[in-house]
């Protein structure tokens, strides 16, 4: 089957048809939507290495994260292939599990397969290989770690707002020990996460102790090991703040082997909203970023540059809000470890 055939079959030229396939405007409605029907008609499959070579351009874009074994990522994958594929694009997925040095092979794909456009979703850099990208004048979108500049957009997750709206929700249930597992403090969301709460400390006149505030992997083991850290402080804490909820989902994990209830004997709050969250026991109450619109923002950043309306890059804001479930109560204990303690001899630890 050939490019010809699919022409004749819908009574247009062979460029109608290539244009169709690449996405072009420049097409009557009625005219394309005939092209499509007799592209599905014969099984028609463009040979895109060919139209590489014909038009210039690839119709690829790459899309690098950070780990796609975390249930945050797929959500976002999805969003952003969602719109590629409905404006004729190919996707290549990289993942830098954390790492920025594997950054380097994730960024190399993109260049030996021509990506038009990337979209950096990680809080990883490696600024040699990002000015390389940007060298070739590829378009290129940060989340939270880049600068706007020509042909270069940043997406900036307003974190401090749903941890704010955390801190509201736990002070008001009558919480003045709250602790705090953040992600590793190598990467700056987790570093921004972290100054946000201590920002909600100050402003609730809630007094700042280090022990509260307790490093994490921004996985289950992590956020375990941390709660675990947590639970034996003399004072141990009536609520806690983490960074992501798979750190929450640990620190459930932890709460339950001390024989001790969430959300009675101390409250959890999660962050990201993924859809495994509401099904923790109790349902886990979180701080919702929206993955599938930051996915859609990611391609439209790049497909505005791509289409031809800017070669300036823009900044975009997504806002994070928290979702109240049943892992969050009113503070009935006395901030001190014995009375944990007490709770865990009374259901007979």
């Amino acid at each position: 089957m050939n490019i010809k055939q699919v022409a004749k079959k819908a009574r247009v030229s062979t460029a109608t048809v290539s244009r169709i396939i690449n996405g072009s405007s420049a097409v009557r409605p009625k005219t394309a939507q005939r092209v499509r029907q007799a592209i599905r008609a014969l099984n028609y499959y463009p040979n895109t290495h060919a139209r590489t070579l014909v038009s210039g351009r690839s119709r690829i874009l790459g899309l690098i994260i950070s780990d796609i074994s975390n249930p945050f990522f797929p959500e976002l994958v999805k969003g952003f292939e969602d719109v590629a594929l409905q404006n004729n694009y190919e996707v290549i997925l990289t993942n830098t599990n954390y790492d920025s040095t594997r950054m380097a092979s994730c960024v190399q794909r993109m260049l030996e397969r021509k990506a038009e456009g990337v979209a950096i979703m990680t809080s990883e850099m490696n600024r040699q290989l990002i000015e390389e990208l940007s060298r070739r004048g590829v378009p290129i979108v940060f989340l939270d770690v880049g600068s706007v500049r020509n042909r270069i957009s940043n997406i900036c997750v307003d974190y401090a707002q749903g941890i704010h709206e955390a801190v509201d929700h736990l002070c008001a249930l009558g919480h003045r020990r709250i602790g705090f597992i953040s992600g590793p403090l190598s990467l700056k969301s987790a570093r921004t996460r972290r100054s946000s709460f201590l920002e909600c400390l100050k402003q609730y006149d809630l007094a700042k102790e280090d022990t509260l505030i307790v490093e994490g992997n921004h996985k289950i083991d992590g956020g375990e090991l941390a709660m675990y850290r947590l639970l034996q402080l003399k004072r141990a804490p009536t609520a806690v703040l983490t960074s992501n909820d798979l750190t929450a989902f640990g620190a459930l994990r932890a709460i339950h082997h001390a024989r001790l209830r969430v959300p009675e004997d101390i409250s959890i709050v999660g962050f990201d909203d993924i859809e495994l969250s509401q099904f923790t026991q109790p349902p886990l109450t979180t701080i919702r970023l929206p993955r599938t619109e930051l996915g859609r923002i990611a391609f439209d950043a790049l497909f505005r540059i791509l289409r031809g309306d800017s070669q300036k890059g823009a900044a975009y804001r997504i806002e994070t809000h928290l979702v109240v479930r049943s892992s969050t109560s009113a503070a009935y204990l006395l901030p001190g470890s014995q009375d944990l303690e007490s709770a865990a001899v009374r259901r007979g630890s």
